[in-house]
């Protein structure tokens, strides 16, 4: 090798030498500092994801200190909470012990969300079965038809 290096001329060495230093600088560059510029690039994009999810975990810890926090409902209260909430056309109910099955038909999305934030948060009603299917939708309204298992808390009778 060090024949070969020696056979050629001053020139041909001068850029032999050129071309290795070129393709260390490129070897360095694509391992050492590209990949830290991508990720300092990225960087801000990152922390903002990050914010959110903290924001959005800090949500549900303060959603989980308040249930723990709330005041245990008896299955009656619960019940006349429920059926205060349950608009009457849409939503029918048939109670059985600490279940009630709730009939739906055609009961917009938004409305069948929100009624069931109200029957978890007020009545203390949580859902154990859904059996849904999609009805008509009319433009941007999507309803739903079929009937939900909920359960009363099962604490007896109000005092």
């Amino acid at each position: 090798m060090k024949a070969r290096w020696q056979a050629l001329s001053v020139r041909e060495q001068r850029s032999v030498s050129a071309l290795g230093v070129l393709l260390g600088v490129l070897l360095f560059w694509s391992i050492a500092i590209a990949p830290a510029l991508n990720t300092l690039r990225d960087s801000d994009n990152r922390r903002a994801q990050i914010s959110q999810e903290q924001a959005h975990m800090l949500s549900l810890q303060t959603q989980a200190k308040a249930l723990q926090n709330r005041t245990a409902l008896s299955r009656d209260e619960a019940l006349r909470n429920l059926q205060s909430l349950t608009p009457g056309a849409q939503i029918q109910l048939n109670v059985q012990g600490d279940r009630v099955t709730a009939q739906l038909k055609g009961v917009q999305a938004t409305a069948l969300a929100n009624w069931l934030a109200q029957a978890r948060n007020q009545a203390q009603a949580l859902p154990m079965e859904a059996h849904l299917t999609r009805g008509n939708a009319t433009g941007a309204m999507v309803t739903w038809d079929g009937n939900m298992v909920l359960t009363l808390p099962n604490r007896g009778a109000a005092p």
